[in-house]
């Protein structure tokens, strides 16, 4: 029985090629294209192997500019950070994680940057006829997150793109990626940040970016990169320009240990929509789900209206052992949005490792502790 639920976090368990990877690259060793004899070669290709397999899952023919980075923390920091702007003015959506709310702020306060919610439904999707009608002339770049990691919710963003236009357009495909199809060429998608230890199931600190064009970005870490080492300015080429200083070698082998060996999803969608149905049937719950089940990922949320959300929390894991992450899920916009701040929510977020079994016996310890918690 799988009792974890909380992969919106990291992913759990790993496919046990992860740590064959790793454990290849510990017993090999060699860095990345810093000199020329035979376990360089190796881990060389290896890391280029890997990041050729993510313009795959990112959906572009741009291989090299993808750009690796620790987490997509620091890849959405880099991108907001480094962005030239002329207006001052960003549009995101109203489902953005603290990894983008927090750089905003921080420009906001430091640099006078000023950033918005774009027009959207009660469950935060984009409303695309509202998005229609804005005045876009001097808005300097929109953000928008791929899939929610509160309520699960999907954004359309071929859609919000092709309204959009020239603006530059960055998502946040941190829940989505390994998930949820990405077309980052056929969408239009200028730039795109990931992490690998979430739907990609890879481990932690190994994540990156996809930039379709380098010169709007300024790097944010500068140092030796391997390439013309005779001069004291950064390359210009890409992924070069953007990945200063030795890499998580080791992180982008057990990333590739972890794409060449994807699980494939074991529980079925009926059984997915039956335990969406049968707790949003319970009283004195609220559901935190998009408002159509075509825009819903594996991730959703409850509030338990007459109970703290760490009290039911606590109960799910002292009595049942279910391991689920309570509180605001470093995503205060979302709440609010949603109308659960400063509460917050229990969040559930499944793993392709979960079967029909697993959901439903999820159901019945959510409904034992909303009995056991209505009957005091």
């Amino acid at each position: 029985m799988n009792l974890y639920f909380d992969n919106a976090s990291t992913s759990f368990p790993k496919p046990q090629e992860v740590g064959e990877f790793i454990n290849t690259y510990l017993n090999q060793g060699g860095t990345y294209g810093r000199a020329a004899y035979p376990r360089v070669f190796e881990a060389s290709k290896m890391v280029e192997e890997t990041r050729f397999m993510l313009s795959k899952y990112i959906g572009t023919s741009l291989v090299d500019n993808v750009i690796f980075t620790f987490n997509s923390t620091s890849a959405l920091n880099t991108l907001i950070q480094g962005f030239s702007y002329k207006y001052k003015k960003i549009l995101i959506s109203p489902l953005e994680h603290n990894a983008v709310g927090r750089p905003l702020e921080f420009m906001k306060v430091s640099q006078g940057v000023n950033y918005q919610t774009l027009p959207h439904d009660d469950d935060g999707l984009i409303n695309l006829d509202k998005l229609k009608s804005l005045k876009l002339n001097d808005i300097d770049l929109i953000i928008v997150n791929h899939v929610s990691n509160v309520n699960g919710l999907i954004q359309p963003l071929k859609d919000i793109k092709r309204i959009i236009g020239e603006i530059p357009f960055i998502v946040d495909a941190s829940q989505s990626l390994g998930k949820v199809p990405v077309l980052a060429d056929e969408w239009g998608i200028d730039m795109l940040a990931f992490t690998g230890h979430k739907g990609l199931n890879g481990p932690t600190g190994i994540g990156g970016f996809f930039i379709r064009n380098p010169k709007l970005v300024e790097p944010m870490i500068y140092g030796g990169t391997g390439s013309n080492s005779e001069k004291l300015v950064l390359p210009k080429f890409c992924p070069d320009r953007f990945e200063a200083g030795t890499q998580n070698i080791m992180g982008i082998y057990g990333l590739l240990g972890a794409l060449k060996n994807q699980p494939k999803i074991k529980y079925t969608i009926d059984a997915y929509y039956l335990l969406l149905q049968r707790i949003k049937e319970l009283s004195d719950i609220k559901m935190l789900i998009s408002n159509s089940l075509e825009n819903q990922s594996d991730v959703f949320s409850i509030q338990p209206n007459n109970v703290e959300v760490s009290l039911f929390t606590k109960l799910l894991y002292d009595i049942h052992k279910i391991e689920v992450r309570g509180g605001l899920q470093c995503s205060p916009l979302t709440h609010i949005t949603l109308d659960t701040f400063p509460k917050g929510a229990i969040r559930f977020s499944l793993s392709n490792f979960h079967t029909d079994s697993d959901l439903n016996h999820l159901l019945s310890c959510i409904i034992d502790i909303h009995e056991r918690l209505q009957s005091k």
